[in-house]
């Protein structure tokens, strides 16, 4: 048990899925997990295990922003020996060729959070996600046939973003903003853990479409599917 989160030391998987919605916690426990149970609901942060394809995978959501993600994380990776944290969030495309609902992962995320400079390196830290897993989410979209951009993301501080930041990252070929992906990187790296973020694409800064929040939560399902299928082939590869 920590301040965070009420689970009992095992109740975890060695693979965590992510949402930023508890609402999307519950949806991927009741609609992919057999015999998903609750294993965390402090502040309603909804946490559950079960199995997917036999293989044990726990969901838990991370709420918004780097220093809320910082802290489940950390105590995931510390606390309940999780090995790999995989992201499943919403982003903005900052092409306008980028779909709704289509599907990025983030080899790399930029920030104009100062949560970096916790560490005091006196250098500027570029936080990445593992190549393990990235590589193994790329082999499991290519098996379904799914069309996963890999690049660059933009994890902001700011969902509404005054001074056009997010604008001027597209121009250097960023694919897509959000607000969780660099946390997790820098957290993983702090605990030499793994750590990736999949996103779908909510909505389109240039063009200016949007899904609503009900879709939200209810779609998603590709990335989903090759988050859960990335588990059950590391699980597979460890053993």
């Amino acid at each position: 048990m920590t301040p965070h989160i009420s689970a009992a030391k095992g109740d975890f998987a060695k693979t965590v899925l992510m949402p930023g919605d508890p609402l999307r916690s519950k949806y991927i426990a009741e609609h992919y997990l057999e015999a998903s149970h609750l294993i965390n609901d402090v502040r309603g942060v909804q946490g559950y295990s079960g199995y997917y394809k036999c293989i044990p995978v726990s969901v838990m959501a991370s709420g918004m922003g780097i220093p809320s993600i910082s802290i489940y994380a950390h105590e995931l990776y510390t606390e309940y020996d999780v090995e790999n944290i995989i992201r499943v969030g919403s982003a903005g495309a900052l092409r306008r060729d980028m779909k709704l609902g289509s599907v990025v992962a983030g080899m790399g995320a930029c920030t104009d959070s100062n949560v970096a400079s916790s560490l005091e390196l006196g250098a500027s830290f570029a936080p990445i996600a593992d190549y393990q897993l990235l590589s193994t989410a790329v082999e499991q979209a290519k098996a379904m046939n799914v069309d996963m951009m890999v690049g660059n993301l933009y994890s902001s501080d700011l969902f509404y973003d005054p001074a056009g930041r997010a604008a001027r990252m597209a121009k250097l070929g960023v694919l897509a903003v959000e607000m969780e992906a660099a946390g997790l990187y820098i957290e993983a790296a702090r605990c030499r853990k793994r750590a990736l973020a999949i996103c779908s694409i909510s909505d389109n800064t240039v063009t200016g479409e949007a899904l609503d929040s009900d879709a939200r939560v209810n779609t998603f399902n590709e990335m989903m599917i090759i988050a859960l299928d990335t588990a059950v082939a590391m699980a597979r590869n460890s053993n």
